[in-house]
């Protein structure tokens, strides 16, 4: 598995992630990229899950950890661009509901000044 970081809309950190998000596969690199974005002070950070053909129950514990990593230091995660076998996974464990899902980018990060003006 892979990540590439970028910055959008100034302070919006994109992870385009490559790969499969696997139990010793990709979640300790996830967990290692969101780590290090929040303590540098990122708290806008919106995955991009369009090149992730599998997530298994690790990768989707490893997900939701990194959600309640960044909330914690009062940030918010977002998940752009789910394949239908993520968005069916999210689904059937009701996670769908936790998560603000996106299939824009441009969308994705709009919304992170919208809720910020809240």
């Amino acid at each position: 598995m892979q990540i590439t970081e970028r910055a959008v809309g100034g302070d919006v950190m994109v992870l385009d992630v490559k790969g499969k998000i696997t139990l010793g596969e990709g979640d300790e690199l996830l967990k290692d990229k969101v780590n290090s974005l929040v303590n540098q002070g990122h708290k806008k950070i919106l995955l991009n899950l369009a090149d992730v053909p599998y997530l298994d129950s690790a990768g989707l514990g490893e997900v939701v950890r990194a959600y309640t990593t960044v909330s914690r230091k009062g940030g918010s995660l977002k998940l752009l661009n789910l394949t239908k076998r993520i968005t069916d996974l999210l689904s059937i464990t009701k996670l769908l509901t936790v998560f603000d899902t996106f299939d824009s980018e441009s969308e994705a990060v709009q919304s992170y000044s919208a809720s910020a003006k809240v």
